[in-house]
């Protein structure tokens, strides 16, 4: 993957980043919000992309 297309997802309950990713930029400028499981929180939780 490369560097500028990497992004990190933040738990919005416990603000732990869980997940790394990638997107395209030039399709989606809007930032990601997706459910994934915490495993701090120990269930599915909001997860928002963070700079």
């Amino acid at each position: 993957m490369s560097q500028d297309n990497l992004i990190k997802l933040e738990c919005t309950e416990c603000h732990h980043v869980n997940y790394h990713s990638h997107k395209n930029k030039k399709t989606l400028k809007a930032r990601l919000e997706i459910n994934k499981y915490c495993r701090w929180c120990k269930k599915h939780q909001l997860h928002k992309e963070t700079k």
